[in-house]
């Protein structure tokens, strides 16, 4: 059986357990063995006669076997197997006595038990590592890790040339030098779990690299059946017909196992970028990361797989820009009705907004699609940028649809495209006498001037709102220059997933008939029932809460590719965004509107019953004057097990951080009301019950009993409520019929209550830094004074406080970015859909290795200069497409 990087460990694993447990972990093919990288390499292990052996400090040796015996354990069942060892002649080298010592090993499997029989027979010579400890007054090794030493003299030079074939038996060694060096180097450690543990998985891979070199059997059925006199049959499984570890990397180059793994595993890397970075070849990495000579061999390799891996992202984030020039977009030119929504606009643009526009304008008016990614702070600006896209195609006589990830940020987009456009009329009639007083930091009165100006006599007065007039002059306007057209031609249409069904059909065939609109939706979007033909215009908002098949679905859906906008206000640091978005062009929006005032932040320990009723007073205070609250909680109701929201509309509500290094250190306060209220239960490794979540309807109950609240009316928000409760909930808070809105994180985009100035967020050392950020960005929109309070549970020192004071000492989301990269990764950032376990990126960080990234960078642009196909890089184009294809979803849009 050939053995390639695609062959499956269960093809050449006899032991099915072990397959199962590397399989959990992700490691499914030989390849995926040896990209299962180790995270640190273990000290080497000291070179110590027995009378230098310390309890529990691991030490290597070399001993001859004195004697030995197999015991059966009748009542345990089983054998065990005690070898007497006495170091003698090594002990001699170091000049000190020698002593002696026992072996032990237990074992159900005979098989196993008749091996280590005959490697350990009296007078062998072996090379022992292991952990000492003390048995009746006797030194002892329980299993330690044995290699056998050739009888005789072996190469002059003392250097291991191969595994050595003497009789029917296999010698790991050919001298004890030479064995004394293996295995006393420095050991790769990897991440484990309960079902197979670190040694085992650097056991299976160091397998792997044997068969992969040749120098490994391959037998189809059990080794120790088949040939027991020359196989080693794995105690926990092992890999059919492997042999011993790899040879000795001090002549790597030379030895057969460097050769064999050479011819197996080709370059990716050009031979000229591997050379002008001083790089090893891949086989040498691999060879250097799972058997290292040294911790210095080890992070040199470490580096070329680092390498390789931003070279060939890069590489495809180029190639992906370059192939989208490739396809056909609808070319929008009609600037005229976006210009017309720029002048209605009561409030002046920044310069930031005024730039991106008509950067999006240029694009937009090309024939092939635009693909840019639009970030910006809380409050920047973002919705009009969008609005005025969304405006030139439809002016230009196409579609455009903007998808919102909750159903209460997608009727709010609604509600206040619509009261634009109908701000837009306004002015060119001159019947809008409100337009002088419209805010830019109020849209409920920009909601207003669309409720008053919507007069299609509907009776339930919402059809106004979302559709201000019939479509019936939208297609003429498309055939003749809908430039020139009323805004009344171009309907705003909502679609979500909770509409009643007449309504969703009516959505649904105003999209489906192609007349230019433009249309906001949830997820409902990503359906196949959703049709629109004309489709110019694809926005995005909050891109991170969606996939990467979600949006190509909206790509994919006509013959001719949207134009793409995607736009976070999730900070994301700018050396992320060109990593994971390379293929776009990306545009910051840093100018916030004037008056805002800066969000004055406390971290509030929740045990601390004073500042606790000094901060509900405040809030009582705050409530007395006019204004509202918010209050988060990360779940629903105390019956809730999942951590997090449950949103009809598919996004994910909750980012709760999870961390149990800084759960094992929390306060004997927080382990105690856990043990009140929660059953005592340990998580999977060994760490304390963390402190159970706050859920909306234990706040709410809570809080309304307070003297601070007696009299205030409270109204709970989650993504369980339907649509119009959803709706009444949001528009008693905003007139201040319920001033406290106790809520899970649906409200953490896109919710714009102006006379919101207070935000209580509880368990707030279990999110990342982005979401509290943009969390706290809900409050101090209206230009008062803002506070935003963080109940905390987390331990005085511990990294969860840590993170809260980063976000304590700073409003700058780029900052925030930064040090959210920092301590959860980039995972946890941005999302599993653009990074993390999914992305195919194992060993580069986006934060540290900006310098690798910016090379990788510009040397896969000359080499796709010259070489667009990469016709003449066939391993890098194999690697590219591997990249790219299946559920690597490193691209934003391809």
């Amino acid at each position: 059986m050939s053995i390639t990087l695609n062959t499956t460990m269960s093809s050449i694993m006899t032991n099915k357990r072990r397959v199962g447990a590397l399989k959990s972990l992700g490691v499914v093919t030989v390849g995926d063995a040896l990209t299962y990288y180790p995270f640190r390499v273990a000290d080497p292990v000291p070179l110590r006669a027995l009378r230098e052996a310390r309890i529990g400090k691991r030490m290597a040796f070399s001993a001859s076997v004195r004697g030995m015996r197999v015991v059966p354990m009748n009542v345990r069942r089983g054998y065990r197997l005690e070898a007497v060892v006495d170091d003698g002649d090594f002990a001699v080298s170091r000049h000190i006595a020698g002593a002696a010592a026992r072996l032990v090993f237990f074992s159900y499997k005979k098989q196993y038990v008749d091996w280590l029989s005959m490697r350990l027979r009296s007078g062998a010579i072996v090379v022992i590592a292991g952990e000492p400890s003390e048995f009746n007054g006797q030194l002892q090794f329980t299993h330690p890790e044995i290699m056998t030493v050739a009888p005789g003299s072996g190469p002059a030079d003392g250097e291991y040339s191969g595994v050595v074939q003497m009789s029917a038996l296999k010698y790991d060694a050919d001298t004890v030098e030479a064995g004394l060096r293996r295995i006393s180097r420095p050991r790769p450690v990897y991440h484990a779990s309960s079902r197979i543990s670190s040694e085992h998985i650097h056991e299976s891979i160091v397998q792997c690299i044997e068969l992969l070199a040749g120098t490994g059997q391959d037998l189809p059925g059990d080794a120790a059946t088949e040939a027991p006199q020359t196989m080693k049959p794995m105690e926990d499984g092992g890999i059919s017909g492997a042999g011993t570890a790899p040879a000795d990397a001090e002549s790597r180059s030379g030895n057969a196992v460097a050769v064999g793994l050479a011819r197996a595993i080709p370059d990716v890397l050009p031979e000229s970028v591997r050379e002008s970075n001083h790089l090893l070849h891949r086989a040498e990495a691999f060879l250097a990361i799972h058997d290292p000579l040294s911790t210095a061999d080890f992070k040199r390799a470490i580096g070329t797989m680092r390498y390789e891996e931003a070279f060939v992202s890069q590489t495809a984030l180029l190639q992906s820009r370059s192939n989208v020039r490739k396809d056909a977009a609808l070319p929008c030119a009609g600037v005229a009705l976006r210009d017309r929504f720029i002048e209605s606009l009561p409030f002046p643009l920044t310069g930031g907004q005024r730039e991106i526009i008509d950067d999006i304008g240029v694009d937009m008016a090309r024939e092939y699609p635009m693909q840019r990614l639009l970030q910006g702070e809380v409050g920047s600006g973002k919705t009009v940028v969008a609005v005025a896209a969304m405006l030139q195609a439809a002016g230009s006589g196409h579609q455009a649809v903007l998808v919102a990830p909750t159903q209460v940020l997608a009727e709010q987009h609604h509600a206040t495209i619509s009261a634009m456009l109908c701000a837009i009329d306004g002015v060119e009639t001159g019947d809008d006498p409100s337009r002088d007083a419209l805010s830019p930091n109020d849209p409920a009165d920009l909601i207003k001037a669309a409720e008053s100006a919507a007069d299609d006599g509907d009776a339930k007065g919402r059809t106004a709102v979302k559709h201000p007039v019939k479509h019936s002059g939208a297609r003429r306007g498309k055939q003749d220059g809908a430039a020139h057209a009323n805004t009344r031609h171009v309907p705003v249409i909502l679609l979500t997933g909770g509409m009643k069904l007449a309504a969703r059909r009516r959505a649904l065939a105003l999209a489906a008939s192609g007349d230019p609109c433009i249309i906001v939706a949830t997820h409902a979007a990503f359906s196949k029932t959703f049709q629109a033909p004309n489709l110019a215009l694809v926005v995005i908002d909050e891109q991170h809460r969606f996939g990467v098949e979600q949006r190509e679905s909206l790509r994919t859906k006509n013959d001719v590719v949207p134009h793409l906008l995607v736009m976070t206000a999730t900070p994301i640091p700018r050396t992320a965004a060109m990593t994971w978005f390379g293929d776009l062009d990306i545009s910051w929006l840093t100018e916030l509107p004037g008056g805002r005032k800066p969000i004055r932040t406390f971290i509030v320990p929740e045990d601390d019953g004073r500042m606790m009723g000094s901060m509900f007073a405040h809030i009582r205070g705050r409530i007395d004057a006019g204004e509202r609250a918010y209050v988060v909680c990360p779940r629903i109701d105390a019956d809730d097990e999942s951590d997090g929201d449950d949103d009809t509309s598919g996004a994910s509500q909750i980012g709760v951080y999870d961390d149990s290094d800084a759960y094992r250190r929390e306060s004997a306060t927080a382990a105690a009301n856990t043990a009140a209220s929660a059953p005592s239960q340990e998580d999977g490794d060994g760490a304390p019950s963390r402190p159970p979540l706050h859920s909306v309807a234990e706040i709410e109950r809570r809080l309304s009993s307070l003297p601070q609240f007696r009299g205030v009316r409270f109204a709970t928000l989650t993504g369980r409520d339907d649509d119009a409760t959803k709706q009444q909930v949001m528009a008693d808070f905003a007139d201040g019929a319920t001033p406290v809105l106790v809520a899970t994180t649906v409200i953490e985009v896109g919710v714009d209550v102006p006379q919101a100035s207070c935000i209580v967020i509880f368990d707030a050392d279990r999110y990342g830094l982005s979401q509290l950020h943009q969390l706290r960005g809900r409050v101090g929109r209206g230009g008062t004074d803002s506070w935003a309070f963080l109940i905390s549970r987390a331990e005085d020192g511990g990294p969860a406080q840590q993170r809260l004071q980063v976000i304590q000492g700073t409003l700058d989301g780029a900052q925030i970015a930064q040090a959210d990269l920092e301590f959860r990764g980039a995972g946890d950032v941005l999302g599993d859909a653009q990074s993390g376990g999914k992305s195919g990126l194992k060993l580069l960080r986006v934060v540290k290795d900006v310098k690798i990234i910016a090379d990788a960078r510009e040397r896969a642009g000359r080499l796709l200069a010259d070489d667009p196909d990469l016709s003449g890089e066939v391993e890098l184009a194999g690697a590219v497409l591997d990249f790219t294809r299946g559920n690597e979803t490193f691209l934003t849009s391809s």
